[in-house]
């Protein structure tokens, strides 16, 4: 349940939010606003409501600010600047707002009738998503592996943009100097990449000359068309050919 604004609760604004909605630096927000605690202090005002976070070196991190402190430091700063983090707090405290009760009986069936309605688009976001959800629990369940070229087809995307894809998300890595596509250890380790070893050809001493080839399990598969948002005609219509081949026997 979410907490609901009170006075002991107020809604707060950073001084990093401060100075990105400003456009000053944050260490200049911090000093403004320890001029303002010292002056506010000898005017004996309460200052409960000023968190200050540091860091692990003992140095200030951050201010905490509710809104009379946040509108008490902005007289110092221009009014277009004043008026947009003032526009901010009001945002802030909207989301925080606590909801309306209805007080009269027409108000209490449109309520009703709202949740409903709300109920009812996520029924249906629910039933449309069923399907897509089965057709990549399938694939995770199939066996066998395949190369990166067919896992791009299956996909929907270019074997680049997946190639480029799992080096930035740490599936896959090439040694220096080396083209040769590795996987990570922990990916292996989870079934969703495996190492295909392939012999090309001898040395002079007769030794085979081994090559290792990256390829995607099915459980890859479908973990790599969520995290990319791979479109429908990809990896599910794949899936629904397969039924369709075997329905046909």
């Amino acid at each position: 349940m979410n907490q609901l604004p009170t006075s002991d609760n107020p809604v707060t604004m950073s001084t990093r939010e401060i100075a990105a909605l400003t456009g000053k630096q944050h260490k200049d927000v911090i000093r403004d606003v320890r001029v303002m605690r010292e002056a506010l202090a000898k005017d004996g005002a309460d200052l409960r409501h000023l968190l200050e976070h540091k860091d692990a070196r003992g140095y200030t991190a951050e201010f905490l600010l509710d809104r009379p402190l946040t509108e008490t430091l902005l007289t110092g700063y221009s009014i277009p600047l004043r008026h947009r983090v003032i526009l901010r707090l009001a945002e802030l405290e909207q989301r925080t707002a606590p909801p309306s009760i209805p007080r009269t009986l027409p108000e209490a069936l449109r309520l009703a009738a709202d949740l409903a309605e709300q109920n009812n688009r996520l029924q249906v976001a629910v039933s449309e998503q069923a399907p897509k959800v089965e057709a990549l629990a399938r694939i995770a369940e199939a066996g066998g592996s395949m190369c990166l070229t067919d896992a791009a087809k299956h996909l929907g995307v270019q074997r680049c943009r997946l190639i480029e894809w799992m080096r930035a998300n740490r599936w896959i890595y090439r040694r220096e100097g080396s083209m040769r596509l590795l996987a990570y250890q922990p990916r292996l380790a989870a079934g969703l990449l495996d190492h295909k070893v392939s012999i090309i050809g001898r040395e002079d001493d007769g030794a085979e000359r081994l090559a290792s080839q990256v390829r995607v399990t099915a459980k890859g598969l479908a973990l790599l068309a969520q995290k990319m948002g791979a479109p429908r005609s990809a990896a599910h219509e794949n899936v629904a050919r397969n039924e369709g081949s075997q329905h046909g026997r």
